[in-house]
């Protein structure tokens, strides 16, 4: 088209979107001649619907180009879908199956044994000064005691005097490493020492039974035949056996459990649980058994401590 007919008809139409509007609009009008009294009542309905499907007729071309590419997604997404949840390898389906099987797990039972516990041990005099003096001992036992300081001849510089004896109207010095100044030594401050406590065995072994006696009473020291089945250690197994046996969620109450350092089964599959503190019978102390809720014995682990315990208390009375 020329110039100089552009000009001459300004109201043609400048692309083909312009047309179809042009053309949609001229549609609608018409029917609102044919339609009478129709039309008329619609009033500003009809006016208002010319614009927008105008609106619709521009916008066919766009959806036109992007329907293709909607189709190919929607293949895609089908197929995918198609897929075996298995070869898809979502995490979601994996965490959802494992959730599922954890859930579907028989619960543990019980494999607490009955045992008559000898009286010497589970059930002797509860002496609460002795016991207060054995645990205080080995907490000192405990500490490193490497704490020091230095005293004003071990601290460095000071060699000569800081200033004459008289005529400064001062108060004479001999050092500026004394302890009144800043920098200088330290009196009576800590040294390196031990706090170990020299604590006889017969009162270590009376505080024990003491202790246990206590836990004994109120029915917290139990004997179990083993924590896991198999050959394998298996966390999961070996803390639902102790919630079986103590009755409360697991880490719901801190237990001590005694079994033998051979018994790596157990000791593997309870190293990491929580509230689950793991002890020889050889070195069962007063201070583990009041600061866990309660004691668990496995079969030999508690049959060596009864025996030991047994035997020294032999010895003991001759």
């Amino acid at each position: 088209m020329s110039p100089a007919s552009h000009e001459e008809n300004p109201t043609q139409p400048e692309s083909a979107a312009e047309e179809v509007q042009q053309t949609a609009g001229e549609t609608v009008a018409a029917d609102a001649v044919d339609a009478g009294p129709e039309a008329a009542d619609a009033g500003p309905e009809a006016a208002d619907a010319a614009p927008e499907a105008a609106d619709a007729a521009g916008e066919q071309p766009a959806e036109a180009e992007q329907a293709k590419p909607a189709r190919r997604r929607s293949a895609a997404a089908s197929s995918e879908a198609d897929r075996p949840a298995a070869a898809r390898g979502g995490r979601g389906t994996r965490s959802a199956a494992k959730a599922t099987a954890k859930k579907d797990r028989p619960a543990a039972a019980s494999t607490e044994v009955q045992v008559e516990l000898p009286a010497e041990v589970f059930d002797a005099t509860v002496n609460v000064p002795l016991i207060h003096q054995v645990v205080v001992a080995q907490q000192a036992a405990a500490r490193q005691g490497t704490h020091a300081t230095k005293t004003r001849g071990e601290v460095r510089g000071g060699g000569r005097k800081p200033y004459r004896q008289k005529g400064t109207g001062r108060a004479r010095q001999g050092s500026v490493r004394a302890p009144q100044f800043t920098g200088g030594g330290i009196v009576h401050g800590p040294v390196s020492r031990s706090h170990a406590q020299k604590t006889p065995k017969k009162m270590k072994a009376a505080a024990l039974r003491g202790a246990l006696s206590d836990r004994a009473r109120h029915g917290l020291v139990q004997v179990v035949s083993g924590f896991v089945d198999g050959e394998l250690p298996k966390t999961a197994d070996a803390v639902s056996v102790l919630s079986a046996v103590t009755g409360a969620a697991a880490g719901a109450s801190t237990v001590l459990v005694v079994a033998d350092s051979s018994d790596q089964l157990t000791w593997k599959s309870l190293r990491n649980a929580r509230g689950v503190h793991l002890i020889d019978p050889g070195q069962l102390n007063t201070y583990d058994v009041l600061t866990n809720d309660r004691v668990i014995f496995t079969r030999a682990a508690y049959e060596s401590f009864v025996a030991r315990t047994g035997a020294a208390g032999g010895q003991e009375e001759r």
